[in-house]
């Protein structure tokens, strides 16, 4: 089965996107071919649904919107890749915390690509890099929805943006948590460049599941 890698319009609106992907998962049968979106959000900052508000601590004009995700509130905005993932669970066999490292490790594997050392925390899905001082700052959020057996939403990496709307929120739940981007890392690379990256190494993970074999890497 192919997984379909696609780049979506600029600066997309979250809630569209949304949108999109239940209607998608809704309407897709036991032979729909999985997809890879990718694209970046304007401003908004998302709730998960059984997210805390008190996590929202000063939004300051930027848009919130409670979605179906799981986990607690994040920040999309320019300069962030985010992958969405709408892969079948139950087609493929796979269990969703092997889903969730399946992730988590095309994302570490993209920073390895360049240069970058990174590391995951246990019971804190997401992808983290260990500043000068050995704290630790994240530099992928992850967060699914199963419906039907099906998954979408994904994983949003830090590119290359404007870290101080995460000041604004406990990223995650996590209160004082530090984020980062691949810029602050002494990392130079487009978010084009980042996003076909990243949909690589997520293809090449779900294409070792049988029936999520053969896929290709739409150019933007």
């Amino acid at each position: 089965m192919d997984v379909n890698v696609a780049w979506l319009a600029r600066q997309a609106g979250y809630t569209e996107v949304w949108q999109a992907m239940q209607a998608f998962t809704a309407s897709r049968g036991p032979a729909t071919p999985d997809e890879i979106w990718l694209c970046e959000h304007a401003p908004v900052y998302t709730l998960g649904q059984a997210g805390r508000e008190s996590h929202i601590l000063n939004p300051g004009g930027i848009e919130v919107v409670r979605c179906d995700r799981g986990g607690q509130v994040t920040y999309h905005g320019p300069g962030q890749v985010v992958a969405y993932s709408l892969f079948d669970l139950r087609r493929a066999g796979l269990y969703v915390r092997d889903y969730v490292a399946l992730l988590e490790d095309a994302a570490l594997a993209m920073l390895a690509g360049f240069g970058l050392a990174a590391e995951r925390q246990p019971g804190a899905p997401g992808v983290y890099v260990r500043q000068a001082d050995g704290a630790l700052a994240k530099i992928a959020a992850l967060g699914i929805k199963i419906r039907n057996g099906c998954a979408y939403h994904g994983l949003a990496l830090n590119v290359a943006m404007d870290l101080a709307p995460f000041s604004g929120i406990n990223p995650c739940g996590y209160e004082g948590l530090r984020t980062t981007d691949m810029a602050a890392c002494g990392v130079s690379c487009s978010l084009h460049d980042a996003g076909q990256a990243l949909a690589a190494q997520m293809v090449r993970r779900l294409s070792r599941i049988p029936s999520a074999a053969g896929a290709a890497v739409a150019g933007e």
